[in-house]
């Protein structure tokens, strides 16, 4: 006896929250977490709270199935009861600048170092200007060069005194002193020395010569008179200078937490600052001289005693939660910026710049793991980092570096940071098989499902998350058959009445898109007719392609019949998916047989056309007719089954009932109804199987038989399986209630092959043989005749 088909309330399942007494989901209190991730999140917390090196998380899920905003929020409001971060500053290493040093400060204190210590440049910028112009400065610079310069003149004079005691004379000339005979308190014409006596000359010539020895002692002793001058000078300039810095210095320690680092720096910056106290004898500007005053272009000369703020962090912030959505190598680990000057590039400790890493330092650091590997070194980089806990900032340039680039070495940073990656299954799995590394470093996995089950309990939840989402979006408040029509389309995106789609971001859009409707239709609530326009919205936005192809079926370019009866020819039912629509389409399947070698031929398989399901699908089948019919004579069937007017790719096994179907009908000859759609696929025993898409699918088929008009005779042939996936429009619900239409749900050949039919299958008997008249003795005597002729043929051939 033929089974009945489905009911209309089997294809669809209502939601009824009038037992929760609101009206609007203004009345509903909202959740705090992500429902039905229980799991995930407990997951989350063991590895925010697990301490030890390795127990960083990977956050599995997909798209829009809020783990981002869940795993956030968590973490954020963990964060607060913990400490800020450091702070973290670098600064000159006077001894060697090419190896800047970095300094850890208490939360805060990194901008208050930086401010105290461009006070003191501007304090002593204006101070030692003062104070070098001042008369006290002045006095005793002149006076130690009036002391020196009179030891110069006295060295001179001696030498001139020995001069006039030689009747001689010591003389200032354009190129120096010289030492000449007298006559009369003035030089000596040469005329008149040359007139002189011999004896006379000769006497003259050797005073010379002995004053010159006293002269050249005296000018050998200048440069060592005067670099004693600078030594006095610099003496004197290095008290002053002292006296300012020990002043300045004090007042930046003030209020200071000491540490023995920053004590030991500003001790080097206090002997620098002396040394080079000259820096601040004038503005930075007229330092630079002429020309323009951009860093870029002219260096700044105080740049040295600097603070580079590195890192810094609000003390009452608590941990850091940083999110990196463009993990580059340089955004991840730091980056070292450079100036261009005169044709070469420079940089100093200044131009470090943080990375990631450095900023969620004592925190956590979220980052998306498919853009991570998207970006070249950004991996290695992060693995480097968790397995020293240290930062190095690092760039691939480094190893080209060129002459024409002077770079720096900075100190690597200590890091004790909790790194959170998100992504897929597909990408998880693919790491933990392809890098050692992964599973010693992300040692904990939080997987976020993304359908939960729909009962009583849940559909409250799922209820206040709706109401959830139109508070946090600022939507208008939805009313109660709004937020049951909201649920049940939840349950059609995961093709099952028995359970909900988890994923927030797709809740969250029909939310929008319905608060948009309801604004364009004046409403204050939205309403249920709200969300279905914006559901409808959504399909006409979507669907051009769909149109298109059911315009041609419609036309008959596609053949596709609705009516009638025809025999190895049956409706097969797939699902396109394009972008974010998907929509069920019919096919023609035809299946042709004759006395052969036992081989049924898939067509699409010989062309390279049919995927490996599809294969699997067919095989399966030929196992099905083998052991089903004629076992006791050799395989003697020849067929061909192909998908008519398919011109690109088939995988999956959903048409492989179908195909047989075809075949049956086909071999025994009987007819089959072309009203009917069937999809499904089947295993050796003869049981029919779930697929995907049964509303899709389903859909699609309608849609035809209604365009073409309904004539009460057709329907969709669905495994028995895929009943509780039903939900179904209500253009087919009420066309199934006014018995326009029908579904069957079949669980075995034998009784899909009954509905197409009209014949039943018929079951062996204790004899061995199938009923007179039924699909399978028409079958197995077709199967038997093959087998015969094929005898025959191969006697007339011997």
């Amino acid at each position: 006896m033929p089974i009945s088909p489905l009911t209309v309330d089997d294809l669809y399942r209502h939601t009824d929250l009038s037992g929760l007494g609101f009206r609007t989901t203004k009345d509903l209190e909202p959740v705090d977490t992500l429902i039905g991730q229980d799991r995930a999140l407990e997951a989350v917390r063991f590895a925010a709270r697990m301490r030890g090196r390795g127990y960083n998380l990977f956050v599995i899920g997909p798209k829009g199935s809020g783990k981002h905003a869940a795993v956030r929020g968590y973490l954020q409001e963990r964060a607060t009861r913990f400490p800020s971060g450091d702070d973290w500053v670098y600064v000159n290493d006077f001894k060697d600048p090419h190896r800047p040093i970095a300094l850890r400060l208490p939360p805060g204190e990194g901008p208050d170092l930086h401010r105290r210590i461009e006070k003191l440049i501007s304090d002593l910028t204006a101070s030692v200007a003062a104070v070098l112009e001042g008369e006290e400065y002045r006095g005793r610079r002149e006076a130690i060069d009036q002391d020196f310069a009179k030891q110069g003149e006295q060295a001179l004079e001696s030498v001139a005194a020995a001069a006039k005691e030689r009747e001689l004379l010591l003389v200032r000339t354009e190129q120096g002193f010289a030492v000449v005979p007298e006559d009369g308190g003035k030089p000596m014409a040469q005329e008149k020395f040359n007139a002189l006596p011999e004896v006379r000359r000769e006497r003259l010539q050797a005073s010379i010569q002995e004053v010159q020895a006293l002269l050249r002692d005296a000018l050998h002793k200048a440069p060592l008179l005067e670099r004693d001058r600078q030594k006095a000078i610099r003496a004197l300039n290095d008290s002053v200078a002292r006296s300012l810095v020990d002043e300045e210095i004090t007042e930046v320690r003030q209020g200071l937490t000491p540490t023995e680092e920053l004590a030991t720096w500003l001790a080097a910056l206090e002997e620098d600052l002396i040394e080079k106290i000259h820096l601040f004898a004038q503005p930075p500007e007229a330092q630079q001289g002429p020309g323009p005053t951009d860093p870029a272009a002219a260096p700044d000369p105080q740049r040295r005693f600097r603070v580079n703020v590195f890192v810094t962090h609000d003390p009452e912030a608590g941990a850091p939660v940083i999110i990196e959505d463009h993990p580059t190598l340089g955004r991840l680990v730091g980056r070292i910026e450079y100036r261009a000057q005169m044709g070469s590039m420079l940089t100093d400790f200044t131009l470090i710049r943080p990375g990631a890493l450095h900023c969620a330092n004592g925190g956590y650091l979220l980052i998306d793991a498919r853009k991570l590997l998207q970006q070249p070194f950004a991996w290695d980089a992060l693995k480097r980092a968790l397995y020293n806990a240290r930062v190095s900032i690092e760039s691939p340039q480094d190893a080209a570096t060129t002459a024409l680039a002077v770079s720096i070495q900075p100190a690597d940073i200590p890091l004790a940071v909790k790194v959170v990656l998100f992504g897929d299954q597909q990408l998880y799995h693919t790491l933990a098989a392809a890098d050692p590394d992964f599973a010693d470093l992300f040692k904990v996995a939080a997987d976020f499902d993304d359908i939960m089950e729909r009962d009583a309990e849940h559909d409250v939840l799922y209820a206040r998350l709706i109401a959830t989402i139109q508070a946090n979006e600022t939507l208008r408040p939805f009313d109660r058959k709004a937020v049951e029509r909201v649920i049940e389309h939840c349950s059609r995106l995961v093709a099952d009445r028995e359970r909900v789609t988890t994923r927030v971001g797709l809740i969250a859009d029909l939310m929008r898109e319905s608060d948009y409707q309801a604004r364009e239709h004046n409403h204050k609530v939205v309403v249920e007719a709200d969300v279905e326009a914006a559901l409808e919205a959504y399909r006409r936005r979507s669907d051009r392609i769909e149109r298109r192809m059911r315009e041609q079926i419609l036309a008959e370019t596609m053949l596709i019949d609705t009516e009638g009866a025809e025999v190895g020819q049956v409706n097969g039912l797939s699902v396109l998916q394009l972008g974010t629509h998907s929509f069920g389409r019919p096919t023609r399947i035809t299946a042709r047989v004759r006395p052969g070698n036992g081989k049924v031929v898939d067509i699409e398989r010989e062309v390279e056309l049919g995927g490996p399901l599809h294969s699997k699908g067919m095989l399966i089948l030929q196992g099905y007719l083998a052991a089903t019919y004629a076992t006791d004579v050799p395989a003697s069937l020849q067929a061909s089954v192909v998908f008519e007017q398919s011109y690109g790719g088939v995988d999956g096994d959903s048409a492989s009932s179908t195909e047989l179907y075809a075949l049956l009908s086909a071999l025994s000859e009987v007819p089959i109804r072309q009203g009917i759609a069937v999809t499904g696929s089947v295993n050796q025993m003869g049981d029919v199987q779930a697929i995907g898409g049964v509303n899709e699918k389903i859909e699609g088929f309608f849609d035809i038989c209604a365009a073409r008009g309904l004539t009460g005779e057709q329907g969709v042939m669905i495994p028995a399986a895929n009943t509780r996936h039903l939900m179904l429009k209500q253009e087919v619900r009420d066309a199934v209630k006014a018995r326009k239409f029908r579904i069957w749900a079949v669980s075995t050949i034998a009784e899909g092959i009954e509905i197409l039919t009209g014949v039943p299958a018929g079951p062996r008997g204790a004899d061995r043989l199938y009923p007179d008249g039924t699909i399978n003795a028409r079958v197995e005597a077709r199967m038997r005749d093959f087998a015969e002729t094929r005898r025959r043929f191969a006697a007339r051939e011997a």
